[in-house]
């Protein structure tokens, strides 16, 4: 039997598409820091909520060049 309550989902923007970017620091999925994404977890959910509103604001990923 479980224990009863089940824990809380916990919001996230993650895409499954982690590579950080080098110039930017930032995830070309979510766009978090690396930073904001090992705090994720510790984060109160306004945190994450605020967080999660500034990504739209942040420069869209750098694609690499391709090579011919």
């Amino acid at each position: 039997m479980s224990s009863g309550a089940a824990k809380p989902r916990i919001s996230s923007p993650c895409v499954k598409v982690c590579k950080i970017e080098p110039v930017s620091g930032l995830c070309i999925g979510c766009r978090r820091t690396t930073e904001e994404i090992g705090l994720w977890v510790r984060l109160s959910e306004p945190e994450r909520q605020e967080i999660m509103r500034s990504l739209r604001f942040r420069p869209p990923p750098v694609l690499a060049e391709t090579e011919e």
